[in-house]
């Protein structure tokens, strides 16, 4: 396969674009409709028309913790930590930001409401810290946590955010990100799809902070991504590989509910039921087994997930799409609009 860049994949956003706040309505965002020859100016409630009887949507149940805490080191020092991942009930991994890196048997001291919890610094795993927290780690979140805002949204988390920064149908706890692509629908209109008879299963993928660490190689092949933790019921499994071999369509809700479904299956495509990490990394050139269409919101330049979604349509029908988006002043990342982009339709 002939190399790709970093460069290959970068694009001129302008600032104001970038949402900071989600609209009033989840549904009445902007829906791009994006195939291989069609670009089409949409709201979001038009992907009723684009789902069909039989079809199969698949999205991500995770459900995002304060993982944000802020407080000091028992020397004084101020310190942030971000929970990467809950490695057990009174354990986790996380960055630490710091004037100075913690030390293996260190305390770190959390306040909100009057009240302090201390967390011991168990040692380090690569780039994160091992924590023992003097509680259950959720709970303690739940106290002393703050809603983990991605870098480009300005504003402190607020009240709102707990409630708009989660999809209406998160359920496992773990996740330091929201899949966003899921923010956009609500309970009426996952009604009206299941009344038309569309499917619609979950599975499960714990969003990790590595997935707002920039790519910093200029040879794709040379980038190692992070790993995330992922979960398949056996009855899903047995549900997406029945609509498959029943050459019904399957349509991912968000890029990680495609890397679940993608790292899970085999060679032929068949979708094994289990919880296990993943580490797939999808450029153009990658032939993908299960998925047929993706909803997704818009992504950073020089992304993985750019790369992702130009291994749907093509790295230039990407960029083409994204510049469209641009000139047409539609809302990114997080807090912004969506996409429906069709591998392989046709106008």
């Amino acid at each position: 396969m002939q190399e790709q860049y970093l460069s290959d994949f970068d694009f001129e956003l302008p600032p104001e674009l970038i949402a900071q706040y989600p609209l009033a309505d989840r549904s009445a965002s902007r829906l791009l409709h994006i195939t291989e020859t069609l670009l089409e100016d949409e709201h979001f409630t038009d992907i009723e028309k684009h789902l069909h009887e039989g079809d199969l949507l698949v999205a991500n149940d995770t459900r995002v913790i304060k993982a944000r805490l802020l407080g000091r080191k028992e020397t004084g020092g101020a310190v942030e930590a971000l929970i990467e991942r809950v490695t057990g009930e009174r354990t986790a991994i996380a960055m630490v930001r710091a004037s100075k890196s913690p030390k293996p048997g260190s305390r770190l001291l959390f306040e909100a409401d009057g009240r302090t919890t201390e967390v011991e610094v168990q040692g380090r795993q690569g780039e994160f810290f091992m924590l023992e927290f003097s509680g259950p780690v959720f709970g303690i979140l739940d106290q002393f946590g703050k809603v983990p805002l991605p870098p480009y949204i300005e504003h402190a988390a607020d009240a709102s955010d707990e409630g708009r920064y989660q999809t209406v149908y998160a359920k496992h706890p773990g996740a330091v990100a929201a899949p966003t692509a899921g923010l956009h629908f609500t309970e009426d209109l996952l009604g009206r799809l299941r009344r038309k008879g569309v499917d619609i299963e979950y599975v499960t993928l714990h969003v990790g902070a590595g997935t707002f660490q920039p790519v910093r190689v200029e040879k794709i092949s040379e980038h190692h991504m992070h790993s995330e933790w992922y979960s398949v019921g056996e009855e899903v499994a047995e549900r997406i590989n029945r609509a498959k071999a029943e050459g019904r369509r399957v349509i991912s809700v968000g890029t990680t509910s495609l890397r679940t479904l993608e790292s899970a299956a085999d060679r032929i495509g068949h979708v094994r039921a289990g919880a296990r990490d993943t580490a797939l990394f999808i450029t153009p050139g990658y032939t993908f087994k299960v998925i047929d269409a993706l909803i997704t919101n818009f992504h950073l330049p020089k992304s993985t997930l750019v790369m992702l979604v130009s291994a749907l349509v093509g790295r230039e029908r990407i960029l083409e799409a994204y510049a469209h988006a641009v000139r047409e002043r539609y809302r990114f990342f997080s807090y912004g609009d969506a996409c429906f982009i069709e591998k392989g339709a046709r106008a």
